[in-house]
C-alpha cells in the first residue's frame, strides 16, 4: 500500500520531505527560531553565509529597547557602514511588514537604504512598527522564542540602550521539514 502511495503521489511525497533553512539564535535566556523569507533572496543568502561562517558567535545583542527591537550583530558605529563588505541593496516587499517578531537588516542613513547584513533586529513591539516598512528590509519571521526576545528587551541597559550584562548569540542554520517547522511553531520542539 505504501509503495502505491509513493508511486501515485510522488510530488506530494517530495513536497512534504523538502527542507527549508531555519535560523536558531541560542542565548543565555533561551532560543529564538525564525524562518527566512524567499522574497528576499539576497538577504537570506547573506544571513545563511554569515551564520555558517559563525560570524555572530563572538557577538551579542548590542541594542535593546523595550516595545521596539532587540538588535544584534556588529555594533553601530559613528562612521556608519560605508566601508562594510556586508552591504546589500534593499529588498522591500509589500507582503513583508514590521510585525511582532519580524526579523530585519540594520542600516545607517545611507541614501540607497542599503542593509548592513552583519546586523539584524527583531521587532518586539506587539503592534508592529509600520513606520519602518519600506525603509528597512524584513527578511525573516520568528516562529518560536518571542518570550526570549521580550526578556532580552527588558534587561537593564545603559544610555546607548546596550545591555549592562552581555547577551551573547550563537546562530546556526538548520534545514528542516515543514512538519518540524510547525512543531517548533507550536512549541512541541526546539
Amino acid at each position: 500500500m505504501r509503495l502505491f502511495f509513493l508511486r501515485a503521489f510522488p510530488a506530494l511525497f517530495l513536497f512534504s520531505c523538502s527542507l527549508h533553512p531555519v535560523a536558531r539564535i541560542e542565548t543565555p535566556k533561551g532560543n529564538i527560531w525564525f524562518t527566512l523569507h524567499h522574497q528576499t533572496p539576497q538577504h537570506k543568502k547573506a544571513f545563511i553565509r554569515l551564520a555558517e561562517a559563525k560570524y555572530w558567535d563572538s557577538l551579542c545583542f548590542n541594542r535593546v529597547i523595550p516595545n521596539f527591537v532587540a538588535q544584534g550583530g556588529c555594533p553601530d558605529t559613528p562612521e556608519g557602514f560605508g566601508a562594510s563588505p556586508h552591504l546589500l541593496n534593499p529588498e522591500f516587499h509589500d507582503s513583508l511588514r514590521h510585525v511582532y517578531g519580524a526579523v530585519g537588516a540594520g542600516r545607517d542613513d545611507n541614501p540607497g537604504m542599503q542593509s548592513a547584513t552583519c546586523q539584524f533586529y527583531i521587532v518586539q513591539n506587539k503592534n508592529g512598527l509600520k513606520r519602518l516598512d519600506g525603509k528597512y528590509t524584513v527578511f525573516g519571521q520568528v516562529i518560536s522564542g518571542m518570550d526570549v526576545v521580550d526578556s532580552i528587551c527588558n534587561v537593564p541597559r545603559n544610555v546607548q540602550d546596550a545591555p549592562l550584562l552581555r547577551i551573547p548569540t550563537k546562530i546556526s542554520i538548520l534545514m528542516l521539514s515543514k512538519f518540524k517547522i510547525e512543531r517548533i511553531r507550536n512549541g512541541k520542539s526546539g
